[in-house]
């Protein structure tokens, strides 16, 4: 497949409408972690919007993954800076798929111990959350470092369509 020079809009958007969604998950998922602990200790959780919100923005972070991923197949992706050293690129590659995978897998997991009771989808739940954080962190400072020490002016694939 030849590499595209640049990223479809559709492709940008969603980017960061599941970098939106996934940020709102992080920071409004209390609510359901306590009602999760109270359904674990055998009690039945009362409805609560953030509980709602929870699993149907996990729901869509996933169909949004799978339509990402489907786009990536399709269209492709640009190739890395041609200056970048390989050892950099086979990171950058395996990152890039470590997010599909966790951004298919979390929702999968929560859903397994919501809906099915799964108690160790709960806890492979939680093993992802982290592993998603830690990664992210580490792509937002690859993305930095390629900024302003590289200087491969990386991020602008992130905010302009190809032409």
């Amino acid at each position: 497949m030849a590499r595209p020079a640049g990223y479809t809009l559709t492709q940008i958007r969603l980017h960061w409408i599941i970098v939106l969604l996934v940020a709102a998950q992080y920071l409004l998922h209390d609510t359901i972690s306590e009602a999760w602990d109270v359904v674990r200790d055998g009690g039945e959780a009362a409805f609560h919007p953030l509980i709602a919100q929870h699993v149907l923005l996990g729901a869509l972070v996933g169909l949004l993954t799978v339509w990402r991923l489907i786009l990536r197949l399709v269209h492709g992706v640009q190739p890395p800076p041609d200056a970048e050293h390989k050892a950099l690129k086979s990171v950058a590659h395996a990152t890039h798929w470590a997010f599909y995978v966790l951004l298919i897998l979390l929702p999968v997991s929560g859903a397994m111990a919501w809906f099915g009771g799964f108690g160790p989808g709960a806890s492979v739940h939680n093993v992802l959350k982290i592993a998603l954080l830690a990664l992210t962190v580490l792509h937002i400072l690859a993305a930095l470092y390629h900024q302003f020490v590289l200087r491969t002016n990386l991020m602008a694939r992130m905010k302009r369509p190809m032409t």
